[in-house]
């Protein structure tokens, strides 16, 4: 789809950012990645093993979750002999957590 017809709106924001941004929140938009961005938030890097000692999932499931956040650019990770360490790729992604404070709609 070509955004650039898509958009009609006032604000001046460039039509390559907002699809960016669109590709970010399609990403987070998951309770269980959103609550992995907040742990990283408080305390990074953090282990799988750390995270799953704070999220009730099977390792499976958290370690998909990561690799799909890993691939669109929202984590970085590294490899500590067996231990695999996750990290924010851009901190500023937690202002996300600003808006939702912030939402009186909901």
């Amino acid at each position: 789809m070509n955004l650039e017809k898509v958009k009609r709106t006032t604000r001046m924001i460039d039509v390559k950012k907002l699809q960016k941004m669109a590709e970010i929140l399609k990403a987070i938009s998951h309770p269980l990645r959103l609550e992995v961005l907040e742990l990283l938030e408080e305390k990074q890097p953090q282990s799988v093993t750390e995270i799953l000692q704070q999220i009730d999932v099977e390792q499976s499931l958290l370690s998909h979750h990561l690799v799909k956040l890993k691939d669109k650019g929202i984590l970085d990770s590294f490899r500590d002999g067996r231990n695999i360490y996750y990290s924010l790729a851009f901190k500023e992604i937690t202002k996300i957590f600003d808006c939702m404070e912030n939402c009186d709609f909901l």
